[in-house]
């Protein structure tokens, strides 16, 4: 029970790495508001599982960092933990991507992680003992045909990350990074349910398989526990491997 006591916030709960987190968090302990758009399954994706409320609020709508920190805060007395990972791609050559799609990639995964961390500071302060997880992907630091929006996004996750580590540090909250490899999730499964594009990937790795999200979640647990208590500004890659070789 290394969450024992502890009450988070996980966005992008309802599949995937979100989902695995929340439900991960909860078994150990935690208290877990768990955070994805109406439209989504985040009603039913933890039906049965203890210790997991579900939060029903797209992050980009307006005051939606308020609406959910204080969700959390009605529903569990307090916050210790926020893990920013809800995520949305993108895929168009620069030359041709639409200025509207490059606002919405980073309205997703910048402007809303980085309203809920500037929310939650101060209540993770009151503790005295906070963690910021934010999800960013291996795509942080490379890239590929198609990605410009996608890259620069998971680059300044990883930017914000940092600064939030370094201004942090002295109220006992810890801020990293998680820089998954290829992981089988609803958003990705698309691609990887097909047989040649999932044996490209597969092959790629160095464990010769795709991530499941339990592989991200296992991560996160470490962030957010006790274990990791003198690591900030840390980009943990879990990507099997892929990124050994050029």
């Amino acid at each position: 029970m290394r969450l024992a006591g502890k009450n988070a916030i996980v966005t992008g709960a309802a599949s995937g790495i979100g989902q695995a987190t929340a439900q991960l968090f909860a078994s150990e302990g935690a208290n877990v508001l768990a955070v994805d758009r109406p439209e989504s399954a985040i009603a039913s994706a933890h039906d049965g599982v203890e210790r997991v409320t579900p939060f029903l609020m797209d992050i980009t709508a307006e005051d939606a960092a308020n609406r959910i920190v204080s969700a959390a805060l009605a529903e569990f007395g307090a916050l210790d933990i926020l893990m920013n990972n809800a995520g949305t791609g993108s895929n168009a050559l620069a030359e041709v991507l639409p200025i509207a799609e490059w606002d919405r990639v980073f309205n997703v995964n910048v402007r809303a992680a980085f309203l809920l961390c500037q929310r939650a500071i101060p209540e993770l302060r009151t503790r005295g003992r906070g963690r910021i997880i934010n999800v960013a992907s291996v795509m942080a630091t490379r890239t590929d045909y198609g990605l410009a929006a996608y890259c620069a996004s998971k680059a300044a996750v990883a930017g914000l990350t940092h600064t939030l580590a370094l201004e942090l540090g002295k109220f006992g909250i810890t801020a990293n990074y998680i820089l998954p490899g290829p992981i089988y999730t609803g958003m990705t499964r698309q691609n990887f349910d097909k047989d040649f594009i999932r044996e490209v990937w597969e092959k790629k790795t160095a464990v010769r398989r795709l991530g499941q999200p339990i592989d991200i979640a296992r991560g996160a647990l470490f962030l957010a526990s006790d274990d990791s208590d003198y690591v900030t500004g840390h980009g943990l890659v879990i990507d099997g491997g892929l990124t050994l070789r050029t």
